[in-house]
């Protein structure tokens, strides 16, 4: 049987994210949460709905140096 709620953790490390980009994530209404005690897990099918958006509209900063952009 597979996984149907994943704790932080787990979830930040399945879409090769840090914690606080989850929280983030969480807090902008991006990525849903559930709640059993204190507990916050997310729920596979939302990694899921996440990883298969397109996130190319997202602004970025380049990193000085890299890409040719000195």
């Amino acid at each position: 049987m597979e996984k149907v709620l994943y704790s932080r953790t787990e979830a930040a490390q399945l879409l090769s994210i840090s914690l606080r980009t989850l929280d983030h994530l969480q807090q902008r209404k991006e990525i849903g949460i559930r709640r059993v005690g204190r507990k916050v897990l997310i729920p596979a099918r939302e990694l899921e709905k996440f990883a298969a958006r397109d996130h190319a509209g997202r602004t970025v900063t380049p990193v000085k140096g890299s890409c040719g952009n000195e």
